[in-house]
């Protein structure tokens, strides 16, 4: 589905910014502004310091003078406004209409949809309104949903910069998400043969510190065998032991302990 981000008439540069940001990343580019309060907003300072590198988005956002303009092959709209209407489009977190959405649209390829105004190839638009006074009346109640942010009943008020992230990444988890890139490298787990090769290593340094009887060994290296298993050991972790086992050589008494 095509996903464009509006935003009615801001009044911060920050905050252009600021969206811009949460739109990259979660994967979206396409951001129209409606009469913002600043005509070069794009290029100003405080925009681009708050996008803080998404200037691709800000290259490629468009501002308008009216909202049918920034609606333009748009086909599912829907407000976000935290504040209810006594009368509008139903009221839903972002979830829940995002998980009937995408039901409907897949019925839709059936011809099977639930709702007449969601059909293949939508095109969603979310709408956010000013900082000061929010959503105009008119704007909510030419949209398919008011989209409501769950949040603390003593404090619902959310930063324009944090309710576009909260959308967008609620947008994309419904969408398939990303997956979660690991910060560095799977480790090399040891083989076999380095595990014996540590545990035939210990078990000279066990002997030559009094700790393992050669005479007696019972079940101890068969134990630190076990335990070393479920430590799934890393090359280097192996390699750090074998040191240890090492410093124990080196560092034994002259004479047998008693």
């Amino acid at each position: 589905m095509r996903t464009r981000f509006i935003l009615i008439h801001t009044s911060h540069a920050g905050n252009v910014g600021a969206a811009a940001r949460a739109m990259k990343t979660m994967g979206f580019d396409d951001l129209v502004l409606v009469a913002p309060r600043w005509p070069n907003v794009l290029r100003k300072e405080e925009t681009i310091q708050r996008a803080s590198g998404a200037l691709d988005v800000l290259d490629n956002a468009r501002i308008v003078e009216t909202l049918d303009e920034a609606l333009d092959g748009m086909s599912h709209l829907c407000a976000t406004a935290m504040t209810p209407r006594d009368f509008g489009p139903p009221t839903r977190t972002p979830r829940a209409h995002f998980d009937l959405l995408l039901k409907n649209e897949l019925l839709a390829r059936d011809g099977q949809a639930l709702e007449a105004n969601i059909a293949q190839e939508t095109g969603v638009a979310f709408l956010f309104g000013s900082e000061r006074f929010g959503m105009a009346n008119e704007d909510v109640y030419r949209c398919h949903v008011a989209l409501s942010i769950p949040t603390n009943p003593r404090f619902g008020s959310l930063n324009l910069g944090a309710a576009v992230q909260v959308v967008a990444y609620d947008w994309r988890q419904a969408l398939g998400g990303f997956a979660v890139q690991d910060a560095q490298a799977a480790p090399l787990r040891a083989d076999a043969a380095q595990v014996a090769g540590m545990l035939a290593h210990w078990e000279q340094a066990l002997t030559a510190i009094g700790f393992l009887d050669p005479a007696a060994p019972k079940k101890l290296m068969p134990r630190l065998n076990q335990l070393f298993n479920r430590a799934q050991l890393t090359a280097e972790e192996i390699h750090i032991l074998r040191g240890v086992a090492k410093s124990m050589l080196q560092a034994r008494p002259a004479k047998p302990l008693d």
